[in-house]
């Protein structure tokens, strides 16, 4: 199995470098999706060796993530993995997903923090289990952690989704859509790595764009 891992980055210069080494000592190519970052982090992340796609400006996450995925289709890969930037997924469980793929017949691999929430914020446990539950009963799967980032995406399901949205609520679209499409989506084990760093996400704005996009998906079955 081919696999690329891509990652969507705005302002990681603190974490990038050692990242891409890792993932590089796998064998593994790592694509980093710069969102217009005003640090140096597609400098450091070209010259630790690994690919990088450019936004001028600040487009979104979901936005890197679908330039990511156009690029892996183009080059022939069979599968990404989708990870951030900022230090809170560790690359030596990459394998974990690798082999639990290679021997199932799920397209989406979905990393499971809440079975080991001891770091997380109560604000983040609160959040994710809430959003679970919701995209779980939109998607018709049970899916314990749909806002992990940590993932891996059969090429299958890149070919067959029409995605339409590109902050960070593309990566419940994914979920949705996939499902709808008879995709089926599993989860696997991993850490909560919590360092203190500051989330990305507005919790205004980004909070009223998905509850936008949930109730557009609970009138709509077009994937």
């Amino acid at each position: 199995m081919k696999i690329c891992v891509l990652i969507p980055t705005f302002n990681e210069s603190k974490t990038i470098a050692g990242l891409i080494k890792k993932i590089r000592q796998q064998g593994l190519e790592a694509v980093v999706i710069d969102d217009g970052s005003k640090d140096n982090t597609p400098e450091l992340a070209g010259d630790s060796g690994a690919v990088v796609l450019r936004n001028k400006e600040n487009q979104g996450k979901g936005a890197s993530l679908v330039k990511g995925f156009d690029y892996a289709l183009g080059k022939g890969f069979d599968a990404v993995i989708t990870m951030d930037g900022d230090g809170q997924h560790l690359p030596e469980e990459i394998p974990y997903f690798i082999r639990t793929a290679q021997y199932s017949d799920g397209s989406i691999f979905i990393g499971n923090r809440m079975s080991k929430i001891k770091n997380m914020p109560y604000l983040r446990i609160f959040t994710n289990k809430f959003m679970s539950w919701l995209i779980s009963f939109v998607s018709g799967q049970r899916i314990p952690d749909t806002q992990c980032g940590f993932r891996l995406i059969k090429k299958e399901v890149l070919k067959k989704i029409n995605l339409s949205t590109t902050k960070f609520e593309t990566e419940s679209e994914i979920l949705i859509k996939a499902s709808r499409l008879g995709f089926k989506i599993e989860s696997i084990p991993i850490k909560t790595i919590y360092a203190g760093e500051k989330s990305q996400i507005n919790p205004l704005t980004d909070t009223l764009r998905f509850i936008k996009f949930i109730i557009g998906q609970l009138w709509t079955t077009k994937s």
